[in-house]
């Protein structure tokens, strides 16, 4: 079991974020929990308690696209514990089509959100880190990480694969340190990001999804890609899949 005692988790009021959240809840673990719904942070707050009593759960609103204001929610997070151990970087959104029909805006705001916003948080978390010479720097990234990807999965994917070649330069950098740096590659899970999707390969459901998740992140690997099966194995198979194959994916 894990000994990451004090987490924080970014985009916590729904979805993966929450599914986790309530997995570590069970471990016993303090919770850091932010998200721009403050009142749904409220609501999952109540729930944690009611599952684990014995743990301190602290909330507090933040848009990760205002990106002073995540300087300043994690260093209040760690005020709040003494110290952060681990801090899961899971924030994003899905918004997009494809590129040149029209839709710029929201590409942009995927785009801004899911690397602009991720570095933020990684440059606040890291700063924690090396000045407590300890630390958990987990990034969420996803399968898609591996390809691009088509339609409404362009601009996503694009900065999956950012995330991840940015979370592996972080993890050269403290190599051989306390500081530990793992990037997590979901497949598909069942969250509001894709809840309107009806076709999707292997998906499964946000606790099987986040349980995964949460089991992988506490063995502290450079990365993982979850659930394994079928993911550990196919996003090989992606990498070197001809194009068409991957069109039929998305």
């Amino acid at each position: 079991m894990t000994t990451r005692r004090n987490i924080l988790i970014t985009g916590a009021s729904s979805g993966l974020g929450k599914g986790m959240a309530i997995e570590f809840a069970k471990q016993g673990c303090n919770l850091a929990l932010c998200a721009r719904r403050l009142e749904n942070l409220e609501k999952l707050k109540e729930e944690l308690l009611s599952i684990n009593p014995n743990i301190d759960v602290y909330i507090r609103s933040l848009d990760v696209n205002e990106h002073d204001a995540v300087f300043e929610v994690f260093d209040a997070f760690k005020a709040d514990m003494g110290s952060l151990d681990r801090v899961i970087v899971n924030a994003g959104m899905g918004k997009g089509a494809s590129i040149g029909t029209g839709f710029f805006h929201a590409n942009k705001q995927t785009a801004v959100t899911n690397f602009v916003s991720a570095l933020a948080q990684c440059e606040a978390a890291m700063a924690i880190f090396r000045a407590q010479n300890s630390g958990h720097l987990v990034t969420i990234s996803s399968i898609s990480a591996v390809r691009g990807f088509r339609r409404a999965m362009t601009v996503y994917a694009a900065t999956k694969a950012g995330l991840t070649s940015m979370t592996e330069g972080i993890r050269m950098d403290v190599m051989n340190t306390p500081i530990k740096v793992t990037c997590i590659h979901p497949g598909f899970i069942r969250s509001e990001i894709n809840e309107k999707v009806e076709k999707v390969p292997f998906i499964v459901d946000t606790d099987v999804g986040c349980r995964a998740m949460v089991n992988a992140i506490n063995k502290e690997k450079a990365r993982a890609f979850v659930p394994s099966w079928p993911w550990a194995i196919l996003h090989w198979i992606m990498r070197i899949a001809p194009a068409s194959t991957i069109r039929k994916m998305s």
